[in-house]
């Protein structure tokens, strides 16, 4: 292997952000476990899918699309975003593209109406958020809800693949999960207001500004905080876990946007707080089904 192609693929990792590869893999993998699936070939294919190649697309695309705007941020160019040379994005999106077909023709071939369609709003909303001509994250509020897509649509895709009826307590997680994740993306927008509105971008940051931002994404992850009070037990603890991320970015809650770069510190706590609560939804998981 060449060292340009050594670089091309440490280029390809950083840009498809490993930091970020569990919250999406892990969605679709204990979705089709729980809705009746096995540790079977679709399983891994899947599980792998919305492990690289899935996130290799969704910030790809983002990161050619973005890169103008990108190279006013003084987070990018690390785990956050790689930051990738002009030269490389035509690879990026064409390495995108390759390696997502054939675990895409296999998802489509083994699953059902139900999780094809699934599949197919999800890779949409992976595209719609960023590409050219479409740039849903410049839409405030359809900027949430599309990326919240980005992650909830795995998990969509992995409850709907074996065509087992999806029980109501399901379908509330699924929402609680949603709006969980539009919290998330509009508190991760606050850090960018300033060096989005540089580079002319909207957002439902640079649109709400700073304070009412961080207010939004507080009443949504206690939105999602209420959605699973009404899921079955013991699933129903886990309406603790949208609360811990509201009182994680309560302090930024009146952050004027000259001081919105100050968000970062509490995006870097949200990032390790995924893990702990991916932890804690394990454990009830197996609480529920061995319990």
């Amino acid at each position: 292997m060449t060292a340009r192609r050594r670089s091309l693929l440490a280029e390809l990792v950083l840009v498809a952000r490993p930091l970020s590869w569990v919250n999406t893999a892990y969605p679709f993998g204990a979705a089709y476990l729980l809705s009746g699936g096995s540790l079977d070939a679709t399983f891994v294919v899947g599980a792998l899918f919305f492990l690289v190649p899935y996130n290799l697309a969704m910030y790809g695309i983002n990161d050619v699309f973005d890169y103008a705007s990108d190279l006013l941020n003084p987070r990018k160019g690390g785990a956050e975003g790689a930051l990738a040379d002009r030269s490389r994005h035509r690879a990026i999106l064409v390495a995108a593209a390759v390696t997502c077909v054939p675990f895409l023709v296999w998802l489509y071939a083994a699953g059902t109406w139900a999780s094809a369609i699934a599949l197919t709003v999800t890779m949409f909303a992976v595209a719609a958020y960023s590409a050219r001509g479409l740039r849903f994250k410049e839409v405030p509020f359809l900027d949430s809800a599309t990326s919240a897509t980005h992650f909830v649509g795995p998990a969509a895709v992995g409850l709907l693949m074996s065509g087992t009826p999806v029980p109501l307590g399901a379908v509330l997680a699924l929402v609680a999960f949603f709006a969980w994740s539009m919290a998330s993306q509009a508190f991760g927008a606050v850090q960018d207001i300033v060096a989005d509105r540089e580079g002319g971008l909207a957002s439902i940051g640079t649109v709400l500004g700073a304070r009412r931002t961080v207010r939004t994404a507080i009443g949504l992850y206690v939105v999602a905080a209420a959605a699973m009070l009404a899921v079955p037990w013991p699933a129903t603890v886990l309406a603790v876990v949208p609360l811990v991320y509201a009182a994680s970015i309560w302090p930024f809650r009146s952050l004027s946007d000259a001081e919105a770069e100050r968000a970062h510190a509490g995006w870097t706590r949200f990032l390790w707080l995924n893990y702990v609560a991916g932890f804690l939804v394990t454990m009830v998981i197996l609480w529920a089904r061995l319990g």
